[in-house]
C-alpha cells in the first residue's frame, strides 16, 4: 500500500478513502436476487397483483377451460 501510496502521489488514508468509494460506487448499484427474479414470480409476471388472493378461482377457471378444450376435440 505504502508504494502504491506514492506512486499516485497520496497518503494511505487516502488510498483507503478512494478504495472505499470505489467499492461502494460499483457495488451498490447490484440488483438483490429478488429484483433478477422479478419477472418470474407469478403476481409480477402476470400483471395480476391478486394471483395468491384468487388462486383457487384462476385454477378452476383454467382447469374448466382446459377441459371445455379436450371435450371439443
Amino acid at each position: 500500500m505504502d508504494s502504491l501510496a506514492k506512486s499516485k502521489g497520496k497518503n494511505r488514508s487516502e488510498i483507503i478513502k478512494d478504495s472505499i468509494l470505489e467499492y461502494i460506487k460499483n457495488h451498490s448499484s447490484e440488483k438483490t436476487p429478488f429484483d433478477l427474479g422479478q419477472d418470474l414470480f407469478g403476481k409480477y409476471s402476470a400483471g395480476d397483483r391478486n394471483l395468491a388472493k384468487n388462486r383457487k378461482d384462476l385454477l378452476k377457471e383454467k382447469i374448466g377451460r382446459k377441459n371445455e378444450k379436450r371435450r371439443s376435440n
